[in-house]
């Protein structure tokens, strides 16, 4: 599961108090640049500077480290790519070993099985 970054946090927080970068950077005593590092996760805000950090933004220490839990991982979106182009792949081979006249039935039907099972476990996944 993937989870929502400190930077978006920070970045989603400021724009409901219609707060600029550099209006946020003023009230922390960093600059502007600091704050824009921190909300595309370059660096992060000094440890120090989170309870000042969460005082400004309205929220507890606890709700800024919060990070929100999501359905997608880069692996989850791998596994799901490779899925689709196993199923792709069988149904490829299948039509053009076809026109070829190189495949018989029973092996294109096994084939096609393993492309149809890929998009099974991919729909299941899904669900």
């Amino acid at each position: 599961m993937e989870k929502q970054t400190l930077g978006a946090t920070i970045s989603s927080l400021r724009r409901q108090h219609n707060m600029t970068q550099a209006q946020l950077a003023e009230k922390m005593n960093v600059t502007d640049k600091a704050v824009s590092k921190w909300e595309r996760n370059i660096s992060c805000p000094d440890i120090g500077s989170l309870p000042r950090l969460a005082e400004v933004l309205d929220v507890s220490v606890n709700e800024l480290m919060q990070v929100k839990q999501t359905t997608h991982s880069a692996a989850q979106d791998m596994i799901s790519l490779l899925l689709k182009a196993v199923a792709l792949a069988m149904g490829v081979a299948v039509a053009v070993l076809s026109l070829l006249a190189k495949i018989e039935a029973k092996d294109g039907i096994m084939l096609l099985g393993i492309g149809l099972a890929c998009i099974g476990i991919l729909e299941l996944r899904n669900k």
